[in-house]
């Protein structure tokens, strides 16, 4: 009973939490199945890592910021144009993140633009990539008080470290000049070092009236564009699609 104690008090202090958590469940099976001393240690290591994984991946989905879950497998396709379910298994192979290159989303508000944003999100998280995730809002929060503020300036040094960036919903509010060059300034220092996922409900043509500048816009969207992957979704919205079914009812 005493060396039981020592062990387990050395795993604490080893820190191997996932070892600890199940080394009675271990020690049974190795007794039942009359392991081999090899065998047992292959499954102390093997549930060791299994923690770390399962852990990693919950931090990882916690320093993310997705506002819900979404899956990939919820999306109903039919309802939508512009993207087919083909397209977005590819999209699930990540090489785009590999390349460093963008994946933008346009249509009108109800067509799942931020469910395939955060489906692809944690997706990427299971595949291993860092993932964080702002609303286009909350980020010009994070970026006129980054100076000032030590949480933006922390998150935005987790944004800029991270492999994919999703900001969500812009041109849904107004973007002051201010806010707009520093959009460009992020923009512009995540330049194919990482890739960015953006969603919007306002074309190409009326971003240079919605940022204010019609220069800064276009070098912009030169740099999202270089490497980008661009769908247009088309369709009808389905959370008013849900409504007339309700009604119907």
């Amino acid at each position: 009973m005493k060396a039981y104690r020592e062990v387990m008090d050395q795993l604490q202090a080893l820190r191997l939490r996932g070892i600890f958590a199940s080394i009675d469940e271990l020690i049974s099976e190795a007794e039942t199945q009359k392991q081999s001393y090899i065998s047992f240690l292959k499954q102390v290591l093997k549930r060791e890592l299994e923690d770390k994984a399962e852990r990693k991946y919950r931090r990882s989905i916690s320093g993310a910021h997705f506002p819900v879950k979404k899956g990939i497998e919820e999306f109903e396709f039919g309802r939508v144009k512009g993207i087919t379910k083909s397209r977005v298994i590819q999209l699930l192979d990540f090489s785009w993140i590999d390349k460093k290159e963008n994946v933008l989303f346009f249509g009108p508000p109800g067509l799942g633009k931020t469910h395939l944003s955060i489906a692809l999100g944690f997706e990427a998280i299971k595949k291993g990539y860092s993932v964080c995730f702002e609303r286009v809002s909350n980020l010009m929060k994070i970026l006129k008080t980054s100076e000032l503020q030590r949480s933006s300036n922390f998150r935005l040094k987790r944004i800029l470290k991270s492999d994919l960036f999703i900001i969500d919903e812009i041109g849904y509010t107004p973007i002051e000049r201010r806010e707009a060059n520093l959009f460009f300034n992020l923009i512009s220092e995540m330049y194919e070092k990482e890739s960015i996922i953006i969603t919007s409900n306002k074309s190409f043509s009326v971003w240079a009236e919605m940022m204010g500048d019609e220069v800064m816009t276009t070098a912009m969207l030169d740099r999202l564009l270089h490497h980008a992957n661009i769908f247009t979704l088309t369709g009808e919205s389905y959370r008013l699609l849900k409504r007339k079914e309700v009604e119907a009812v």
